[in-house]
């Protein structure tokens, strides 16, 4: 007994274990987002009226935007972040389930978050959710499609290639195949629409061109049986078509817009023959 307690007293006291440096890393970066930067002294009461949960998302929010955070990276526990960032868990959630809606975060097997690949097609996942919940209103559907359609009809005509132009040509002009095939003709509009996304070449644009062009399909395929809205659907095609493959972007968002126009115009006509029928 004697040998045995000798023993434990010679031996060096064992060293506590270092924590890991991934854990390390968060709570360092946590530590300085908890810091108020200059801009958020100067907003004073401003600030202040945020909600925390508000201040604590937009704290992982600068994270990510400034490369502290990165894809794929996971976040610590929830309790490790209530203790880094000094708030209830309640709270905590409310603003981590705010940036999952976001699609910046999404929460993986174990309760643990982690930062989203960020690709366009999931960020903007929510917005498309929200459109197809929402009373589908003709003109600010118009006006949204004006705002992100028109650009990204500018920049094709800017930026595509010879080979997207002619893809976007082909497609304009085998739409006079269509004439009287509504079903053939809507799966060629979707391919004329997608070629000129592609030669804009702005992933973030076109995704949201897509969600909004997704919306109102159900009404636009009764537009699209009503007599005469493809032929001319189909010559305003060959118009953008030509403004771009001239690399004239005036004359390509003109034509755009003229075609947007009759989109609303034969879309609030076929919403009215629904309501009759």
């Amino acid at each position: 007994m004697a040998r045995a307690m000798a023993k434990i007293r010679s031996e060096p006291p064992r060293k506590r274990q270092a924590p890991l440096e991934s854990d390390l890393a968060f709570s360092n970066l946590f530590a300085q987002a908890r810091k108020p930067s200059p801009k958020a002294e100067a907003a004073g009461a401003h600030a202040e009226r945020r909600s925390v949960s508000e201040q604590v998302a937009h704290r992982i929010l600068s994270m990510v935007k400034s490369g502290n955070l990165r894809p794929g990276d996971r976040l610590p526990t929830e309790q490790q972040m209530g203790l880094a960032f000094g708030i209830s868990r309640p709270a905590l959630r409310e603003a981590l389930k705010a940036l999952s809606l976001m699609g910046i975060l999404e929460s993986r097997q174990g309760g643990r978050y982690s930062v989203t690949d960020l690709s366009p097609s999931r960020l903007i996942a929510p917005f498309n959710v929200m459109l197809s919940t929402n009373d589908f209103d003709v003109n600010e559907h118009f006006e949204a499609r004006l705002v992100v359609d028109l650009e990204l009809v500018r920049l094709c005509a800017l930026r595509a290639s010879a080979d997207q132009r002619e893809r976007i040509m082909k497609h304009a002009v085998d739409g006079r195949a269509f004439f009287q095939d509504s079903v053939g003709f809507r799966l060629l509009d979707i391919e004329f629409h997608q070629s000129l996304n592609d030669g804009a070449d702005n992933r973030m644009l076109s995704a949201m061109a897509q969600g909004l062009y997704d919306v109102g399909l159900d009404i636009r395929r009764v537009a699209s049986e009503m007599k005469g809205n493809i032929k001319k659907s189909v010559m305003q095609h060959i118009e953008i078509a030509e403004g771009i493959a001239q690399r004239d972007p005036a004359k390509a968002t003109k034509a755009y817009r003229r075609h947007l126009e009759h989109v609303r115009d034969t879309t609030l006509a076929a919403m009215r023959k629904v309501a009759q029928d």
